[in-house]
């Protein structure tokens, strides 16, 4: 756990779930300038917060928790993340704020009414940013503050578009430490245009059972404009299974892995899970239409923790290995972890992954096993059987 000084006080923050081997901070420069910006410190005046707050984006709490315990608001976050939106309630915890003070939607729930101060944490995705500030425009008003945050390397000029496009003019700051902040004036004359997301299309010939079939995908979520060449991979190397059993598709995405096992095997119960909402959401949309008669559920959490211990017969994942900026197997060696305790004895986890991250060497950790069951010069297929 590390501490975050801003001019309002000293927090006590980490990521969720915490992890003493995880070096990562719960917040970056870019969040301390958006903080020392509102506070007045570099010269421009401090903002006023007394009104409706909404933070879109907050990775891990950081800034809601700044804001809270500053005393301003009524803050609403709104978050794609269900890791990120638990992060937010214990560090208000730890910081001694009432985690009830503050609201907490979805990015697939309606924004506030009105909003007075908007602050954005610029997402990686272009897509996703382009799908809030649509769905936010018509609270923002004449005086609403407008800042966004990002460091350097996220911040592009296409960024700048979509906020001049869809809110109003919009400048940027200095780079302080590579960070930079975007500096929005509303313009309520803009015509307000619903979001164009999510987005549906036609999978490839070279996708098994799933062939020209139509795939939904919410804005934010991994390779949403097309089908990523590793999923590809893994659905033509999927197992071939039959009979009633209890599949999962850990860390879902738009459920295309999870649709695919359902459509070979239509005796299979398939759950879909990821802490993406928008994932869910897609997933959710893509099961709906190529398997209409399907038994399937839904869950947005952390990994595999809904499901008992020993429930499971098939786990499949595609597990992702950035956060955020930062390179990690973190999410990878919990979810290995996690499908080791929800399988029986002798169900199976099947994984794909760049040749270069090396999981099978964590594979045989946990299982005591681990087989190659496909390859070419970039991906390779794993299966680990839990005995």
């Amino acid at each position: 756990m590390n501490r975050l000084t801003t001019s309002w006080g000293a927090y006590r923050l980490a990521r969720f779930p915490e992890d003493p081997r995880d070096t990562l901070r719960a917040w970056d420069a870019a969040d301390e300038y958006l903080l020392r910006h509102l506070h007045g410190d570099d010269d421009a005046p401090p903002t006023d917060l007394s009104g409706t707050v909404a933070v879109v984006g907050d990775r891990w709490g950081a800034l809601v928790t700044s804001l809270a315990a500053h005393g301003a608001g009524p803050v609403t976050q709104i978050s794609d993340s269900f890791l990120g939106q638990q992060a937010t309630r214990v560090n208000l915890d730890r910081n001694g704020v009432d985690p009830g003070s503050v609201r907490l939607l979805t990015a697939r729930q309606d924004p506030p009414e009105r909003i007075d101060v908007l602050l954005v944490r610029v997402p990686k995705s272009l897509a996703l940013l382009e799908d809030q500030l649509h769905r936010l425009a018509p609270a923002v008003h004449a005086g609403t503050v407008v800042v966004g945050t990002g460091m350097v390397t996220e911040i592009h000029t296409s960024t700048l578009k979509l906020f001049e496009r869809i809110l109003g003019p919009t400048r940027t700051s200095l780079a302080v430490k590579k960070a930079r902040l975007i500096l929005c004036t509303p313009d309520p004359g803009l015509p307000r245009a619903p979001s164009p997301w999510p987005l549906r299309y036609a999978l490839p010939p070279d996708t098994g059972v799933l062939a020209g079939r139509t795939v939904t995908n919410h804005a934010g979520i991994f390779c949403a404009e097309r089908l990523d060449i590793g999923t590809r991979f893994f659905l033509r190397h999927l197992p071939r299974r039959r009979g009633h059993e209890r599949v999962v598709d850990l860390g879902c995405g738009n459920g295309v892995v999870g649709t695919a096992a359902a459509l070979a095997n239509p005796e299979a119960v398939v759950t879909f899970t990821d802490e993406s909402y928008s994932a869910v959401a897609s997933a959710e949309a893509t099961f709906g239409d190529n398997v209409p008669s399907g038994t399937a559920e839904f869950l947005v959490g952390d990994g595999l923790s809904g499901l008992a211990d020993g429930s499971v017969d098939l786990v499949l994942n595609n597990p992702p290995f950035h956060s955020h900026r930062a390179t990690t197997d973190t999410a990878a060696r919990r979810m290995f972890a996690d499908a080791r305790r929800a399988l029986r004895s002798g169900g199976e986890l099947w994984v794909v992954g760049n040749r270069h991250l090396g999981y099978h060497v964590r594979l045989k950790r946990f299982f005591g096993n681990c087989e190659v069951v496909a390859s070419d010069p970039k991906f390779v297929v794993l299966r680990a059987v839990r005995r």
